[in-house]
């Protein structure tokens, strides 16, 4: 499919040659649009894996099937949503996926800008980077919003670029256990994402907000607001 799709959709894409050919390595990447997941392995110059949704793994009988394939041919690895232990499970799901040497993408917002800003990116892209050594490439995505927004099945036909910047190497903020050298770290790759994007920023994180003080409460103490 990808030949075909290039051909009709026919994406910009800058700076493929800042992608490693080889060695662990994170694709940081703002994120417009469910298609996302489908452009970036569609143009990157090697196999790209990422973490989506168990339910698309889990469907019975031929939809089942047809979905499992498609996912799985993409480069998805299926993983629980959610806080707490799925939250880790996803973490260390991934960290074995980088320490097999794989190319690895990753939404440092955590889910889709509905308003087109970019967001405040969570730590878990610095803890992977610095718990493997795996070096990140940020990108920026352009246009991915209007090819497929929410609601619409059938991708439009309209142009893309997508942005592949230079590597960073996060070893200098210090060990994956310290939480400010965490936020520094995706601080420094947000920065990169917007350079390439040239989204408005939110400046916040991207969720809906807290429906009481006991949730108010339990987000101010995630280890990502330290």
């Amino acid at each position: 499919m990808a030949p075909l799709s290039r051909l009709v959709y026919r994406p910009t894409v800058i700076g493929r040659k800042n992608v490693p050919k080889t060695g662990a390595v994170i694709l940081a990447s703002n994120h417009l649009s469910f298609i996302d997941s489908i452009v970036i392995p569609m143009v990157a110059p090697r196999r790209v894996q990422f973490l989506a949704k168990s339910t698309y793994f889990d469907g019975k009988g031929l939809k089942g099937w047809v979905s499992r394939s498609f996912f799985t041919s993409i480069g998805a690895v299926g993983v629980r949503r959610g806080a707490g232990q799925a939250a880790q499970d996803a973490l260390d799901q991934s960290k074995v996926i980088l320490d097999s040497g794989a190319a690895f993408a990753v939404y440092p917002e955590g889910t889709r800008s509905l308003d087109g800003r970019l967001y405040k990116g969570r730590t878990g892209v610095a803890w992977l980077a610095l718990t493997t050594g795996a070096v990140v490439v940020p990108v920026g995505l352009i246009g991915t919003d209007k090819l497929q927004p929410v609601g619409v099945t059938i991708p439009r036909v309209t142009p893309v670029t997508v942005k592949f910047g230079t590597p960073i190497d996060l070893s200098r903020h210090g060990a994956a256990t310290s939480g400010k050298a965490r936020r520094a770290a995706t601080d420094e790759i947000m920065a990169a994402i917007h350079e390439l994007s040239g989204q408005e920023l939110a400046g916040t994180y991207n969720e809906a907000p807290p429906a009481n003080t006991v949730e108010r409460v339990r987000r101010a103490l995630r280890p990502e607001r330290r």
